[in-house]
């Protein structure tokens, strides 16, 4: 079983920046294959700053932002201070932004996060941490702000401001329409900021629709400004901060005029930059360090066919000479010869029999002669394995394989409140019409005084948590037996980073890890699925997705492992790109039905999930439908078999 190496804490594993170069773009632009790879080059560069100025006798006033994205630079910030000796004690800091009103002690805080995420675990002397007062009186906030932007002129200016980038283009909460004089204060948030953040106060009309933050103009003013994105849900927006003249209605464009901004991207972040996208439209491959390999090939001409609106063994020399691909020809051939070869390509991607069939026949890409398999689903939430490949699961099971699914959280904090009380209600009753469970009554008493006086975004008690797991636990079982699983070979993992009752969860640890291990070790699987579509909301998926190759890589020498595959799904969020495809699983018209049905066995999240993410309000069974449906139009549009639906899924490769 081959799988990426996994970086410890006193081993990162560090890969360089892609060596890529382009003009397109209008201002530097960094990128790393992974973003852990990113946040550790940041961190290193944030700390050399730190020890240089120090070694001057000088302090570095350092601007800071919250948010999932600078989380892995402060993990490292606080590696470096603890295992390499690294001092901060000459920082200090201004954060760029707060949410108003907000208590510091609030979960939500951001005062709260950086105390929890950084400002804990390094000597920075308090006197020198400075966040915006979300406490402050409405009358007093324009003078706050003011006193806020000479605290930072009083300490010599910014010398590196750390910033994210919202999915509307802001930077610091200055939401379009923001100019480059903004300076500090009070603005209301724009509906998709509110819409994104709606998960960590457990629904957006938690949210508060104001907040103070520091302006354009005060972010221009920091001599170095570095910009982190990571993930494909940030890829359009970056592309327009990035290679679209600056506008007002994207703030992060203002970064195009100031002498010392660079984006740091990972790979998913970019992959709407021109020189990932069709790097072939904007120069030569050589000089940015590319080369026509299969895969590139098979991008290319996939692009241009649906460019063109042409299946792709009717494209001409003429159609690749007139749209920047003559060289494509020029190294591999004819059209007609690198047509044929790309279509067979897509086409032996297409199979009925995801598991191999019987006598021996493998499946695609080889693997184990079994039949039937062990297969082991692993499901981060408990509907992600019939929202994202509900087809394929049935299939496998119909099949005769050995299907386990494993699902890895509870997914507890995705339940509404009158859900839980209504099944609260329901086993009360039950227990009173048997006369059985005299501790029922106390637990739902607490249960109901606890919702009674909850406020906004309060951690529910164990009580209520369980309650909610019960629910997602019950509605996962119903939806597996449902699509052929048998009782036996349902597993209910539990991974402990989950179980905070908050939507941050912990780093993954050693018993998430040795729960996997231990599954893998009692099946011994033939193939794994495992969830790819890592734009989900909360950062839930990548989190799992680390354990299963963690736990990969520590049972690799098994004699099991050898012929194991590892299937990486989507469907939630985000779809494979027709090139990325290695397997696609066609569906048809009564297959649809039955995926929805076993989706519909998930009623708590039926008709409105709690934390839908993105502003897309369509339910999670017709997002799917549509991915799956425009994969099956790709297919049709480049050529090939036309089909009502198709999963698509990706090997993974170290």
């Amino acid at each position: 079983m081959s799988t990426a190496a996994t970086p410890t804490a006193s081993h990162p594993i560090y890969r360089g920046p892609l060596p890529h170069v382009t003009t397109v773009e209008r201002l530097p632009v960094t990128v790393y294959d992974q973003p852990a790879d990113a946040s550790r080059a940041v961190a290193r560069e944030i700390a050399d700053l730190v020890q240089q100025r120090a070694a001057a006798g000088k302090q570095t006033v350092l601007g800071l932002a919250t948010g999932s994205t600078p989380v892995g630079v402060y993990d490292e910030l606080i590696r470096l201070h603890r295992e390499e000796g690294v001092s901060f004690k000459t920082v200090v800091t201004f954060n760029l932004d707060e949410y108003w009103p907000m208590q510091p002690d609030a979960l939500q805080s951001y005062y709260r996060f950086m105390r929890e995420h950084l400002f804990d675990h390094l000597d920075i002397p308090a006197a020198a941490i400075h966040l915006p007062d979300g406490t402050v009186p409405r009358e007093r906030i324009a003078a706050a702000c003011v006193a806020y932007e000479e605290q930072i002129r009083m300490a010599g200016g910014i010398d590196l401001q750390l910033l994210g980038i919202g999915r509307t283009g802001h930077i610091g909460f200055n939401e379009p329409g923001s100019t480059v004089e903004s300076r500090t204060r009070l603005i209301t948030l724009d509906s998709v900021t509110r819409s994104d953040a709606a998960s960590d106060f457990f629904g957006e009309w938690n949210v508060p629709r104001q907040a103070i933050t520091m302006g354009v103009g005060s972010i221009l003013d920091a001599r170095r400004v570095v910009l982190l994105a990571f993930g494909e849900h940030k890829s359009p927006i970056v592309r327009k901060a990035v290679e679209e003249p600056p506008c007002s209605h994207v703030s992060a464009s203002a970064l195009q005029g100031h002498p010392d901004a660079r984006f740091v991207l990972d790979r998913a972040a970019a992959a709407r930059l021109s020189r990932f996208e069709a790097p072939w439209v904007v120069g030569p491959l050589e000089t940015m360090g590319l080369e026509w390999t299969p895969q590139l090939t098979k991008k290319a001409v996939i692009w241009l066919s649906l460019k063109l609106g042409k299946p792709i063994l009717k494209l001409t020399d003429e159609d690749y000479n007139e749209h920047s691909l003559q060289d494509l020809l020029s190294c591999r051939g004819r059209a007609y010869d690198t047509n044929i070869e790309v279509f067979r390509g897509m086409q032996g991607t297409i199979t009925g029999w995801p598991g191999g069939k019987p006598g021996g026949v493998r499946g695609p890409h080889g693997g184990s002669d079994a039949f039937p398999k062990r297969v082991v689903v692993f499901s981060p939430h408990p509907d992600d394995d019939v929202i994202s490949m509900g087809g394929t699961f049935i299939r496998l099971c119909e099949q005769g394989h050995d299907v386990h699914v494993a699902y890895q959280t509870s997914g507890n904090i995705a339940v509404w409140d009158e859900s839980a009380d209504r099944h609260v209600d329901f086993v009360e009753e039950f227990c009173k019409a048997f006369g059985v469970g005299t501790k029922t009554t106390g637990i739902a008493d607490r249960i109901r005084q606890f919702l009674r006086d909850k406020h906004a975004g309060v951690v529910d008690i164990p009580e209520l948590q369980a309650v909610k797991g019960l629910i997602r636990r019950t509605e996962a079982r119903a939806g597996a037996r449902y699509s052929g699983v048998k009782p036996d070979n349902i597993h209910f993992l539990d991974l402990p980073f989950y179980e905070t009752g908050r939507v941050r969860k912990k780093p993954i640890g050693a018993d998430d890890i040795a729960i996997t291990i231990d599954l893998l070790e009692r099946v011994q699987p033939h193939q794994i699925y495992a969830a790819g579509d890592l734009s989900d909301p909360h950062g839930t998926h990548r989190v799992c997705l680390g354990a299963i190759l963690a736990a990969l890589a520590e049972v690799k020498e098994r004699p099991w492992a050898n012929d194991c595959q590892l299937w990486l799904y989507r469907g939630a969020w985000q779809e494979w790109e027709p090139h990325e495809i290695q397997m696609a699983v066609p569906l048809s018209p009564d297959e649809v039905e039955r995926k929805r049905m076993a989706i519909f066995k998930h009623e708590s999240q039926k008709d409105r999930a709690l934390f839908p993410g993105a502003t897309d309000s369509r339910e999670f069974w017709q997002r799917a439908e549509e991915r799956n449906r425009e994969t099956a139009r790709l297919y049709d549009r480049l050529g090939l078999p036309e089909y009502e639906a198709i999963e698509g899924f990706v090997r993974h490769v170290p």
